[in-house]
């Protein structure tokens, strides 16, 4: 690893006192990540650095092992490059909520970093490290890659192992890669993708030569993609620059051969909502722990006669405010009163969602085909392989308006990225170059369960598909934009019951 760029260390990547340079990385075995030097979010855990979470809660607490991904790095030869900085247990969109304070954008650094794992994308995309690990809970990884140009990939739900890392959302926690380059990301995850015995969420190794099996059937295909194009009539106005890129990357992929079809899923349109009522409800459960007497600084001088607990002191001194609003939230939705029509509803339309990404992907749910054998309702052959969309409404806004605005505001920043999250899907943000010189703009291209391998194969053909096509017909054409937009105000008419595919014929 080349020294870190005077340049680099405003921008708050790293949290103080564990970033390393150069040769003062050790390095601990000799194996395939052997020249890669990767940055640790810091919710995970590390030896011999803190992990803070970003989070008085934790100012000094030094777990006294790796967690699972980490000794996986360092059995492959990696050098780890020091911890990043991160929203306070990795609760936010802009990585503005750490106790190190704000995370700049490594493009622009007046511009917002996304978060929570912003301090992971910002490193890998300063050049401070080859690749990166995050968490991404609902859109973690893949918002800041989006918004810093580079990778990022949320793989499915118990392929990498959750050991070691502090948890927010039990269900929907999942360790993901940043990495400036498909090749870095592909490399990182072969060394990760391993069962863990310590990890009671991480898939079986019976479930795994089960997708070994399916691996070597999708060799067998021919080249071409079935695309799914999200058609709603609920999502929110993209700008004119993320649209237009949107479009001509579908245009390009299209005139290579690949087929587009419209798809429709009614309960998506409520998946944000259920997000955060299922992260809250278990982030309120998750964050008990913190009371002051188990983890923490020991509050001294307090008074038990004062009326306060010492938990209610510790954690009004100790938590940061976006912490304790989702702990508020989520305490609500687990009361006696609203957990049927707030938590229970919520995790029912997460087994909704779940079902109608079934019935648009030709290849069968691994788990949801046992419990349910009548998924189908399309011909295979009208199904889809992945499903592209943009990874944000908007490119990154101004840090500046981000500290001003209505902090749950922020919220609708995941309106893309947590439909894949509920239900576990393997899911990445791709960096495309911008058809007005706005930056770059986030793809999000997204998979059927436990078909990560072929998410990264998709990947780096529209990566490729879009290059080639930006040389030959830079911005795309205007009649393909308008035949587009046309075709899905014709199939927004319907209003389907259920999932709905249908062929874009441009």
């Amino acid at each position: 690893m080349s020294s870190v760029p005077e340049e680099t260390t405003t921008i708050n990547a790293f949290i103080p006192g564990t970033i390393r340079e150069g040769h003062a990385i050790p390095q601990y075995q000799i194996g395939p990540l052997s020249s890669y030097s990767i940055a640790v979010k810091d919710n995970i855990c590390a030896t011999p650095d803190i992990t803070t979470c970003g989070s008085n809660a934790l100012s000094n607490y030094r777990n006294p092992y790796d967690a699972t991904v980490v000794r996986l790095l360092k059995e492959a030869g990696a050098r780890i490059a020091g911890k990043t900085n991160l929203d306070e247990f990795g609760m936010g969109s802009h990585s503005t909520y750490s106790r190190f304070g704000h995370v700049q954008n490594a493009l622009d650094p007046s511009l917002s970093a996304g978060g929570s794992s912003g301090g992971s994308a910002v490193a890998v995309a300063s050049g401070q490290c080859t690749g990166a690990l995050g968490t991404d809970t609902g859109g973690s990884v893949r918002l800041p890659a989006a918004y810093n140009g580079i990778f990022g990939f949320k793989p499915s739900y118990g392929l990498l192992s959750r050991r070691g890392v502090i948890a927010y959302s039990n269900s929907l926690d999942t360790v993901g890669i940043l990495a400036r380059n498909i090749q870095d990301t592909r490399q990182m995850f072969g060394v990760l993708n391993k069962h863990d015995p310590k990890d009671p969420t991480s898939m079986s190794l019976t479930a795994r030569k089960r997708l070994m099996s399916g691996a070597a059937s999708r060799q067998k295909r021919d080249g071409s993609l079935r695309i799914g194009v999200p058609v709603d009539k609920d999502d929110p106005v993209l700008s004119a620059s993320v649209k237009s890129t949107w479009i001509s990357t579908l245009e390009a992929l299209q005139a290579e051969g690949h087929v587009l079809y419209g798809v429709s899923m009614l309960s998506i349109r409520r998946a944000l909502s259920a997000y955060y009522v299922i992260a809250a409800a278990e982030a309120s459960s998750n964050l008990g722990k913190y009371d002051g007497v188990r983890y923490g600084q020991h509050l001294s001088g307090h008074d038990t006669n004062s009326g306060s607990s010492l938990s209610h002191v510790f954690r009004g001194y100790a938590l940061g405010p976006e912490v304790q609003r989702r702990i508020m939230l989520g305490t609500f939705s687990l009361s006696a009163d609203a957990v049927e029509n707030y938590f229970r509803l919520a995790q029912r339309v997460r087994g909704l969602i779940v079902q109608g990404y079934d019935k648009v992907f030709a290849l069968p749910n691994l788990y949801s085909q046992q419990a349910d054998g009548h998924v189908e309702q399309f011909p295979k052959d009208e199904k889809v392989d992945i499903i592209i969309n943009p990874t944000t409404a908007k490119t990154a806004p101004r840090l500046d308006r981000v500290l001003c605005e209505d902090p749950t505001n922020a919220y609708l920043n995941d309106i893309f990225t947590v439909p894949p999250s509920l239900a576990g899907l393997p899911s990445i943000s791709i960096p495309i170059s911008g058809d007005d010189d706005t930056g770059t703009i986030g793809l999000q291209v997204t998979a059927q369960f436990a078909d990560d391998n072929f998410v990264l194969r998709a990947a780096e053909v529209i990566e490729q598909s879009r290059r080639m096509r930006a040389m030959a017909k830079p911005g795309g054409s205007t009649s393909f934009a308008t035949t587009f937009s046309n075709r899905i105000k014709e199939i927004q008419r319907f209003n389907p019951v259920n999932s709905r595919i249908t062929r874009l014929k441009l």
